[in-house]
């Protein structure tokens, strides 16, 4: 069997806007040959969580001296000393097996990937049919307080800002829908000769 060289699929979307859903639906499709990015993070362990499964977990010195060496293809300090972020290595070692990276990651962190990728990724922002809506989903979840919750559309509004510099927007109206749109333009990226048929 010949393997072609993996490509990048980022995948970005406001909390709430059903991105790990439809991540979730389309992981194991055989056609799309994906695998999903370990993030690398400064933020402790928890429960049964394994270093380069959940995370790789680091120090706060080693993640700044990655920084340092140009190692990551995007990072983010959350909040002082808490950072979050994509190696290089990691996009590197599932390409190397064939497979297509889906990155799960901020807005700006996708539109940075993409810059640094060009044509070998395709960035799809996934967006909620409207931001009363995203509210309305994300009160009905029952995990977040009211100030959370609106935390999360402060950054939501934010990020809604910044789709336009996405390929494609997918608006997670109804599920079903989003999800076939999601799945068909990542079909078409990764495999461009099946188009034809």
């Amino acid at each position: 069997m010949f393997v072609v060289e993996g490509k990048l699929i980022i995948i970005c979307a406001p909390s709430g806007s059903g991105k790990s859903t439809i991540i979730g639906r389309i992981i194991d499709d055989p056609a799309l040959r994906l695998a999903f990015s370990v993030s690398a993070t400064t933020r402790p362990r928890r429960g049964s969580e394994v270093d380069g499964v959940d995370y790789y977990y680091l120090t706060e010195d080693e993640f700044k001296r990655r920084i340092a060496a140009d190692e990551f293809a995007e990072y983010q300090e959350v909040y002082p000393g808490r950072f979050y972020g994509t190696l290089k290595s990691e996009i590197a070692r599932i390409n190397a097996q064939g497979r297509n990276v889906v990155l799960d990651i901020d807005v700006l962190g996708g539109i940075n990937v993409k810059k640094m990728y060009g044509d070998h990724a395709l960035s799809i922002f996934i967006a909620p049919p409207s931001v009363e809506t995203l509210r309305q989903r994300l009160m009905n979840r029952g995990t977040d307080s009211a100030e959370d919750i609106e935390r999360r559309i402060g950054k939501a509004e934010f990020e809604l800002g910044h789709q336009h510099y996405c390929d494609h927007v997918v608006v997670n109206d109804v599920l079903e829908t989003a999800v076939s749109q999601v799945r068909h333009l990542i079909d078409a990226f990764v495999n461009p000769n099946d188009e034809q048929q």
